[in-house]
């Protein structure tokens, strides 16, 4: 109904509720207090539903703007982006371009470079032959040289020279060959055998005296054994006897028992570096046992430091805030003890008297009904002095006025032809546009132009909608697909997680698990560890018994248990099975200890894909399911949003060709419009006309006495304005008076008020420093318990690094001892053990046998020498003899040879000079060496001048194709893909936002415009047509006319405070407060009659509820008049209907005349009190 109603009825619930139908307990509220009024005439003009528009315009705008930017900072990163790609491509295009013209360039170089390496090889071979020809020619020459300088001397050596031809004298020399042949083999075979005696007699001395030197060094040798020998079995006994190493055999030992005994004291040796292996290695547990208790405690004692360190600054802290606190306190204590609280409420009451003392005597002095008397008086003065002068003005009057009343007429009738007109062509689209209906003349353009108005409202309405519909969809859109890129991500996130789990589960467990079977594995593998770990500490425990039996066997040589004294062999029986049975457990905590670090270390794998397994669970459990949820709402809503928008759409359309047919008779109904102006103004002034010629005198006075009579109204009329201008004089020196009482009662007031905040504010400061009080003793009493707690720490602490030390000097000392025995015993076996080596090294050198060999062969080589020097005796007399016939015959023989060796070198130096010869003239043939030694030198530079730019060229390829490689790879990253499509996609939509935007802006500031226009027309037409009431109705001389005066609350809103202000002469002054009940009443009315004049244009109604309340006699009578125009004004209008709800049957007459109305309901009650409603007619 709420709905319904207003729009049967043409206008809006606001001006149903506060101009139309208003009850009498109501009707003032134009004078009421500011937000009243503020919120009255908000719902009236609707500003709050278009200010509101106008806010989520401009946010939108500023949204869009702030949109505008984040585009605009992506589309210059795009663009730097854009470029960089373009920069890339070409600089690859660049490179490509460079990389071709290179290789062709290389390839060129190389072709030039093979043909120079031809040249080259051809030269170094033609510079090769000539070199080896001159290497011939030098050596030929040489050798020429040589041969005749053989020659010269040859020639110079012969004793004779023989002309004998070369035959002869080969055979002379064959003849002397043979004899010379067979001495010298005789001689030769003397000499050899000469040599071999002498060779054996030096070998057979030089062998005697070896003989003599090694058998005097092996017999000093053999001494030395025997001595060695002695020493050792000494030795040995000393050791068995120290060391309780068991019984020894009689001296001297032989070499089998001496190496039996070193055996078994080299085993015992072996045994002491294993005990102290193991000793060492037992020390090293207990140390870090007792070394990780004390890092733990330290560790809890730092816990325990840290937090009590964190209380005390806490606590400090909390002195800091209690110190501030105190200071706010004192503060405001010094603030209160400033104010005196009971002198403030002793003043207040004295000032709360004394305004209610000085109201009491404004209201018994009345001012406001002795004001209204004199009013009233000079009001009934000035009808009469306005009479007066109406009848003298009428007596002035001449004929002029029949005249103009015929120029009138014409133009009259002129302008209702041409209205006719107007209206004729105009009479049928305006039927359509306002439904079938046809108003009357002069409300046509405000229908109109109303019609117009809530078509483009409406237009502008759907328009902003199917805009935020549109907006809607496309972000919804754009939510949709940022739920799709999220699930996408999501999926792979789940999958990447998923095959991560899986292969770590492959990897570790070697065995088909899935990943749902990963929390079994997990809770399998931490049971392993801790059974593991378990069984190795108590194969620790058990092995720690083994090492304490050993030190009290071998210290006290004693059994440990039933302390019985053991024998050697026993001892070292019980040692044996202890250290069997300690190596057997060591090996099996070596199991173990490798089976808690691989369980362990299973454990700890499994444990860290326990956070990616815990992830995947969420994602597969919880955010995908999310994200499907919310993509299904996000679907629906968008297809909510979009049949909406399309309903939008569609009306839009509609709403936007209706507004088009009413534009079109925008500039008629003006035009109609100003000629029925026109046409009104003509006839009110052919009225007056007529009224001024129709007037007749009869019974006319003179004008002197029409003249005294003036001059006393006017007399009278100055006397009682003066006693008006006292009383009003005095009202507002008691009005001065009660407002500057008030002032000062408020400031009181104020002061009280601030007093009681500050005392507020001490006993909050009060209450926040006990708080801080318990805080600070709470804070105390944990850091007391920190400190309580951390001495046993400390002293466990102490005592356990204590332990550590003393058991660490303690295992150090025993170690050290233990250690002292076995050097002490290491010695004596290598000592033991370097005589046992040198006694068998002289064993194996078998040294003595070879004594006895030297001895006999020294006397064979004796004999054997004797023989020699007798046979050499023998052959040096033979050999004498054969040398002596030998030179006889050499000397012939030499002659023969020195003539043969001449003719055969001559022979040889003619042949050298030919082959020189035959070889100068070859090198002729091919040329110098030192041209073709330059042409090489020239083809080898040029080769080098090559190759040195090929490889400049390669050196400049590889970096040109690193260059494309790598701006290829900078191409291929993510931001650089179809950058070309995304910058043109963002430019075009930074481009539609920002047209859209300026459209807002336009749009914004039409409607801000279009409210303005509309707010300030209405509120002008308003105030004249109140202006025009008030003087038509008010009989009052204090008040000229009132106005609604209304004010911009800030600077860029549309939000506006009204203030009611009277006007006398220049003064303007707020009238509220300032007017009596009757001018509140009247005021009241005529505010709402104007209202219902300006906004009712489609509801013609008005309810007046009790009109003259409070009204004295002249101004009800204004206000029927004024009611009485009103009613002539509308009577063309079909939908006019004036309600008046009165007690007074004066007032009632006045308005309830015949040609207005045939009758009127009285409400009354019978005999039995019961409300009755009677129609009766006017006048009976």
């Amino acid at each position: 109904m709420d709905r319904e109603i207003p729009a049967l009825m043409g206008v809006s619930k606001a001006i149903l509720e506060n101009v139309i139908f208003v009850h009498q307990d109501d009707a003032n509220w134009p004078l009421q207090d500011p937000s009243t009024l503020k919120k009255k005439f908000d719902d009236i003009f609707s500003a709050t539903r278009y200010t509101k528009a106008l806010e989520v315009i401009k946010k939108l705008h500023k949204d869009q703007a702030q949109e505008i930017k984040t585009y605009k900072l992506k589309l210059e990163n795009l663009q730097t982006l854009k470029d960089a790609a373009y920069k890339l491509r070409e600089s690859i295009a660049q490179d490509q371009e460079k990389t071709e013209s290179l290789t062709a360039q290389i390839q060129e170089l190389e072709r030039n470079i093979q043909l120079v390496e031809n040249k080259i090889l051809h030269t170094e071979s033609t510079l090769e032959d000539l070199r080896k020809l001159q290497s011939q020619i030098s050596t030929n020459t040489t050798a020429r040289s040589t041969l005749f300088k053989l020659q010269q001397a040859q020639y110079a050596a012969l004793a004779e020279e023989n002309e004998d031809t070369d035959e002869e004298l080969k055979e002379w020399q064959s003849k002397f060959e043979e004899r010379i042949t067979l001495l010298r083999s005789k001689i030769s075979k003397l000499e050899r055998e000469m040599n071999d005696m002498e060779t054996m007699s030096s070998s057979l001395m030089q062998t005697i005296n070896e003989s003599i030197r090694e058998i005097g060094k092996l017999q000093a040798e053999a001494d030395a054994h025997m001595s060695l020998r002695r020493e050792r079995d000494s030795t040995i006994q000393k050791l068995f006897t120290k060391h309780n190493l068991g019984p020894l055999p009689n001296m001297p030992l032989n070499n089998e028992v001496a190496l039996n005994l070193t055996n078994r004291a080299k085993t015992r040796l072996l045994d002491l570096e294993k005990d102290l292996q193991d000793k060492k290695k037992s020390i090293e547990m207990e140390v870090k046992v007792l070394w990780d208790r004390y890092v733990a405690a330290n560790a809890r004692s730092s816990e325990i430091d840290g937090q009590k360190q964190a209380k005390v600054e806490t606590k400090i802290g909390i002195l800091k805030r209690m110190e501030d606190k105190e200071n706010e306190r004192d503060l405001a204590e010094l603030e209160l003890s400033k104010l005196n609280l009971s002198h403030i409420d002793e003043r207040e009451k004295s000032l709360q008297m004394e305004v209610e003392r000085k109201t009491l005597q404004l209201g018994e002095r009345d001012f406001e009904s002795n004001i209204n008397q004199k009013r009233t008086e000079i009001f009934s003065l000035d009808q009469k002095i306005k009479a007066l002068y109406r009848e003298k003005d009428v007596m002035t009057s001449d004929s002029e006025d029949r005249v103009k009343l015929d120029l009138k007429n014409e133009e009259l009738e002129g302008y209702q032809r041409k209205h006719k007109k107007i209206m004729d062509e105009c009479r049928d689209k305006i039927r359509s546009v306002l439904k079938g209906r046809l108003p009357s003349d002069k409300d046509i353009k405000k229908e109109i132009t109303q019609a117009l108005g809530t078509l483009r409202k409406e237009y502008d309405d759907l328009n902003s909608k199917s805009l935020e519909a549109e907006k809607e969809v496309k972000l919804v859109q754009m939510k949709i697909q940022d739920v799709n890129n999220n699930m996408s991500k999501f999926q792979k996130d789940m999958d990447a997680k998923r095959r991560f789990i899986d292969s770590k589960l492959q990897s570790l467990v070697q065995l088909s698990y899935g990943i749902d079977s990963f929390p079994k594995v997990l809770v399998e593998a931490m049971e392993k560890r801790d059974v593991t770990k378990s069984k190795y500490n108590i194969a620790d425990g058990m092995r720690q018994m083994f090492d304490p039996f050993e030190r009290v066997a071998r210290a006290n040589h004693i059994c440990p248990c039933c302390e019985r004294p053991f024998s050697p062999e026993e001892e070292d029986e019980f040692v044996k099975k202890q250290r069997v049975k300690s190596t057997s457990s060591a090996e099996h905590m070596k199991l173990l200890a490798v089976e808690s670090t691989n369980a362990d270390s299973y454990f700890q794998q499994l444990d860290k894909i326990r956070m990616v397994y815990e992830d995947y669970v969420k994602l597969k459990k919880e955010t995908i399911p999310l994200a499907e949820k919310n993509l299904k709402d996000l679907t629906d809503d968008l297809n909510q949003k979009s049949l909406a928008f399309d309903d939008l759409v569609g009306i839009l359309a509609h709403v936007k060709a209706e507004k088009d047919s009413v534009e079109v008779l925008v500039q008629p109904v003006e035009n109609a419009d100003r000629l029925l102006v026109e046409i009104r103004n003509l006839q009110e002034q052919v009225e007056d006309l007529e009224y001024k010629l129709d007037a007749r005198g009869q019974g006319v006075r003179s004008m002197e006495e029409i003249q005294s009579q003036l001059n006393a109204l006017q007399s009278q009329k100055e006397s009682l304005n003066m006693d008006l201008e006292q009383l009003r004089d005095d009202q507002k020196f008691m009005n001065n008076d009660l407002s500057n009482l008030q002032v000062r009662w408020h400031s009181l007031r104020e002061e009280k008020l601030k007093a009681s905040a500050i005392l507020h504010k001490v006993k909050k400061a009060e209450e926040d420093l006990e708080r801080l009080a318990e805080e600070k003793a709470q804070v105390e009493l944990d850091e007391k318990h920190l400190a309580e707690a951390l001495v046993p720490l400390s002293k466990e602490k102490e005592k356990l690094l204590q332990e550590h030390k003393d058991l660490k000097v303690k295992l150090e000392r025993e170690y050290e001892q233990q250690s002292e025995n076995k050097r002490s015993y290491q010695r004596d076996i290598e000592m033991l053990l370097a005589l046992a080596s040198k006694i068998e090294d002289y064993l194996d050198s078998r040294k003595g046998e070879r004594l006895k060999e030297l001895q006999e062969k020294q006397s064979l080589s004796e004999s054997q020498l004797h023989t020699c020097k007798n046979r050499k005796q023998e052959i040096s007399a033979e050999l004498n003899k054969s040398k002596e016939l030998l030179r006889n015959q050499d000397q012939l023989k030499r002659n023969i040879d020195d003539n043969l060796n001449y003719r055969k070198t001559k022979a040889e130096v003619d042949e050298l000079a030919c082959e020189i010869e035959s070889l100068e003239d070859q090198i002729l043939k091919i040329g110098g060496v030192s041209s073709f030694e330059a042409e090489l030198k020239r083809h080898l530079q040029e080769k080098e001048s090559l190759l040195s730019e090929l490889n400049r060229c390669h050196g400049t390829l590889s970096v040109y194709q690193t260059n494309i490689s790598r701006n290829k790879l900078d191409l291929k990253q993510a931001q650089y893909k179809d950058i070309d499509k995304r910058y043109l996609n963002q430019l075009i939509q930074l481009k539609t936002t920002e047209m859209a935007n300026k459209d807002l802006d336009r749009y914004y500031n039409a409607l801000d415009k279009a409210l303005m226009r509309f707010h300030t027309m209405k509120m002008e037409e308003i105030n004249k047509i109140i202006r025009e009431l008030w003087q038509q109705t008010y009989r009052g001389q204090d008040i000229d006319y009132i106005s609604i005066h209304s004010d911009s609350e800030g600077a860029g809103t549309r939000s506006y405070s009204y203030r009611v202000l009277m006007q006398t002469g220049d003064a303007e002054l707020e009238m509220r407060g300032r007017c009596s009940a009757g001018q509140k009443v009247l005021a009241s009315l005529i505010i709402r009659l104007a209202l219902a004049e300006t906004f009712c244009l489609n509801c013609g109604i008005l309810a007046l509820d009790e009109p003259t309340t409070n009204l004295d006699g002249p101004n009800a009578e204004s206000l029927a008049a004024a009611l009485l125009r009103i009613m002539e004004d509308r009577k063309g209008q079909e939908n006019f209907q004036l309600i008046v709800i009165t007690h007074d049957e004066r007032f009632a007459q006045l308005i309830g005349q015949r040609q207005h109305a045939e009758k009127y309901y009285r409400v009354a009650k019978d005999e039995h009190q019961h409300s009755i409603i009677e129609a009766q007619e006017i006048f009976d």
